[in-house]
């Protein structure tokens, strides 16, 4: 893959656009996006799952007051109570506070682990509603998106956060660097575009519908919850790390029989970091086989290997917004206006 093309920050042709306009049966228009952040613009951090140390977000609070930005770190940052960074009510108070502060314009969650479904049903969201801001994060923030963008279509951003960006900035990969510029583009409203060679696994089509997705495990357990990721008319992307090759199979099946799979636009199948099966228990198929198997009586796009997912290459994605997925020489998704 040519990293250098791998994003740009121009618009479709109005020929894509009149391709696909027949597939576009949720406006973009019935989310409501975030103000797109300008120079001096403050991003809040904090810790609604894991722990991490002050010492830790140094590197992400550098490179983004170099972008332009004023930082408020909250009070769970540095925080610790076992696993998680701060109790439950530490960690609730600590997002509420960010999410009902008028100054600042996008909230940083520092990192994953586990912790978001916990506090999820405590939050009161109805000044965030009235004031939204992007919301920044994967891994376990997949809870906030998914109950963010179903109950209130609001846009948010599913991202590297701060455990992912790099002590020595010089150091760094090009890749690394790519992905982590990824998220200004993204806040400062630069539209965007994701090239990746082909792969002859893929199912060839075109699409339109508003983006949404992030963790495999997470999303299943939302399933039945307030937090439920609604996928019908949607482009649904999905990724995940250290599953048995069952486990992601029971995962897709939970995915078909409650209806996710069946009134998709399009499926993106991002990074997946298998566990070896154990000797004696090997499952027999591989994960292409395990996804094309349960979407083989459906007519959609389906790219695998798009870079997201708990990976260098993790690009930033805005789900909530109308996007276009073309499957066929190359694999693009293309951010529309």
């Amino acid at each position: 893959m040519k990293r250098k093309n791998f994003i740009a920050g121009i618009l479709p042709t109005a020929l894509s656009f009149s391709a696909l306009a027949k597939n576009m049966d949720e406006p973009a228009k019935d989310f409501i996006v975030p103000g797109y952040l300008k120079p001096g613009d403050m991003i809040g951090i904090t810790s609604p799952a894991g722990y991490i140390t002050l010492e830790d977000v140094q590197p992400a609070i550098k490179k983004m007051q170099e972008w332009g930005f004023k930082i408020r770190l909250g009070s769970t940052i540095g925080k610790r109570d076992f696993t998680f960074g701060g109790t439950d009510a530490e960690r609730l108070q600590d997002l509420q506070q960010m999410l009902d502060d008028r100054q600042l314009k996008a909230i940083m969650c520092a990192r994953g682990g586990y912790g978001a479904v916990r506090i999820i049903d405590s939050i009161d969201f109805s000044v965030f509603r009235k004031n939204p801001k992007w919301l920044i994060g994967f891994s376990d923030i997949t809870v906030l998106h998914a109950h963010i963008t179903s109950n209130f279509h609001i846009a948010t951003l599913h991202s590297k956060m701060c455990n992912s960006f790099p002590a020595d900035w010089d150091a760094a990969e090009p890749m690394q660097k790519e992905t982590i510029e990824s998220i200004s583009k993204c806040l400062t409203g630069i539209p965007m575009i994701y090239n990746l060679p082909s792969n002859a696994i893929n199912i060839n089509g075109s699409a339109r519908g508003i983006l949404v997705g992030g963790n495999l495990k997470t999303i299943e357990t939302l399933a039945g919850s307030k937090s439920n990721l609604v996928t019908t008319n949607k482009i649904l992307f999905v990724e995940d790390t250290g599953e048995y090759l069952y486990s992601i199979d029971r995962m897709f099946w939970n995915l078909q029989r409650s209806g996710k799979l069946a009134e998709l636009k399009g499926l993106i199948v991002g990074g997946f970091k298998v566990k070896k099966d154990d000797v004696g228990e090997e499952f027999g198929q591989t994960l292409e086989k395990i996804v094309l198997d349960k979407v083989s009586k459906y007519r959609y796009p389906v790219c695998f290997d798009f870079p997201v997912g708990h990976q260098k290459n993790n690009y930033a994605l805005k789900c909530g917004l109308m996007h276009e997925l073309i499957v066929g020489k190359e694999c693009t998704l293309t951010e529309m206006r």
